[in-house]
């Protein structure tokens, strides 16, 4: 093994390309995990656990893990590419010569990252205009699987997303789907309590 190493008979770019996919793996179960945790907090569903600082802080945790396996998966593939990088290729989705899965992946890295910092900036804003930023989070979770797919189909990896991609998929967007319905209507189902 050291004689293949000094003699650079070693293909570093397998190892590299598994961890690209690991850290795509688990950005997409964490992305889906904060959704539903997010979901879940903001409805109040569970409140008994602990105190509301506790499942917000939790809830960014869970934003912080998807948003650091997304730049690690990113960064990989910097690693595998020979040539250099521009400003322009990493920043800017809709380059020539950048593929349409790739800008979805770059939007909805974009997207989660305005979500993330405007938490920091929430004592500054309006509470409508923090939510309306921190709600881009939900395009961006559309992106992300949208990206997460294309990218399965074109490295052959379909098999592995429908079986444990679907299985944190569905409670994901059947949580998110409750997040936006009215309060009478998930009254009415039992899902919350009428306010008396």
């Amino acid at each position: 093994m050291l004689y293949q190493l000094a003699a650079g008979e070693v293909d570093h770019d397998s190892g590299v390309a598994q961890m690209a996919q690991l850290s795509a793996r688990l950005a997409y179960a964490m992305m889906c995990l904060t959704l539903v945790w997010g979901v879940l907090t903001s409805l109040g569903l569970v409140n008994r656990l602990t105190g509301r600082q506790a499942l917000r802080s939790s809830h960014m945790i869970l934003a912080t893990l998807t948003l650091g396996f997304a730049g690690l998966h990113f960064l990989a593939f910097l690693y595998m590419r020979a040539s250099t990088w521009t400003v322009i290729e990493l920043l800017v989705p809709f380059n020539s010569g950048v593929e349409f899965r790739h800008t979805m992946g770059i939007l909805a890295f974009e997207g989660m990252l305005a979500a993330a910092v405007v938490v920091g900036l929430r004592r500054y804003m309006t509470y409508y205009r923090w939510l309306w930023i921190h709600r881009l989070a939900y395009p961006a979770f559309v992106l992300g699987v949208a990206h997460s797919l294309l990218g399965a189909v074109a490295n052959g990896h379909l098999e592995i997303l429908w079986l444990g991609g679907i299985t944190l998929l569905v409670p994901a967007v059947t949580l998110a789907a409750l997040r936006f319905l009215p309060a009478k209507a998930l009254a009415t189902t039992g899902l919350i309590e009428d306010a008396p």
